[in-house]
């Protein structure tokens, strides 16, 4: 799977989801790409420096989605 098929993969199923949550596991955007973690980790990685992602973590859970999006949106770009 190309780069560019693999982020309008994400993009459009997450952008489903939404309604339902925002953030999302590693193993949820694996299974989305249906590739093997590791494969699947140099793509999300891209991703989030591509800006299309967005990473998160609470210290303890990591989570992933689209950026601009989630209750915290707001509150994690003040000062």
């Amino acid at each position: 799977m190309e780069y560019e098929e693999a982020k309008e993969l994400i993009v459009t199923s997450l952008t489903k989801k939404l309604k339902m949550k925002s953030k999302f596991y590693f193993n949820d955007l694996a299974k989305i790409l249906d590739m093997k973690p590791r494969v699947a980790k140099k793509i999300v990685n891209q991703l989030v420096q591509d800006g299309v992602l967005e990473y998160w973590s609470s210290g303890s859970t990591s989570m992933y989605g689209l950026p601009g999006t989630g209750k915290q949106s707001g509150a994690e770009h003040e000062d």
